[in-house]
């Protein structure tokens, strides 16, 4: 019997890469001359924390990040922004959370997709992934082009192939 995960993990080096390349490219940027930017990556909590001057220079940051995720082939989408940021003074301080594993929405809507598709899998939750067996391999290769075609707010992965 065959069988795959489906899983939403982050590859914190290639993260941390980004964090790299875009700090360095704020320090170079004209509008940031004089500034008081600040890009920390807390790879233990899966944090970045991002102190600057004002609302404009912070949207401008969390875009340049984004651009260097998708440049180190990382899907923005796991970058929970939440509402909340904060002023200190003159200083603007927000936090970037990365979202792992599939939670317990998109998992249900990812189940609800391959059962509906009517394909001889069965799919059952494990913690943060999702386990899809099958008898044949390309009943599965079906279910990843399912979840690939698929909207769940989350990026996916596919791992443990077997």
């Amino acid at each position: 019997m065959s069988s795959f995960d489906i899983t939403n993990k982050v590859d914190l080096q290639l993260m941390d890469n980004a964090i790299n390349v875009a700090r360095k490219e704020i320090v170079n940027r004209f509008d940031f001359r004089n500034s008081k930017t600040e890009i920390d990556f807390n790879k233990k909590d899966k944090i970045i924390h991002i102190l600057t001057e004002d609302d404009m220079r912070l949207k401008s940051v969390i875009d340049v990040i984004r651009m260097r995720m998708v440049k180190q082939k990382l899907d923005p989408l796991i970058l929970d922004e939440g509402k909340e940021h904060y002023a200190s003074g003159n200083m603007v301080k927000k936090d970037l959370k990365l979202k792992e594993g599939i939670d317990a929405d998109a998992a249900r809507k990812i189940m609800k997709e391959i059962k509906d598709s009517k394909l001889k899998v069965s799919a059952q939750k494990m913690d943060d992934i999702i386990r899809v067996s099958a008898k044949k391999l390309d009943d599965l290769q079906r279910v990843i082009g399912l979840c690939e075609r698929g909207d769940f707010g989350i990026p996916l992965q596919y791992v443990n192939m077997k």
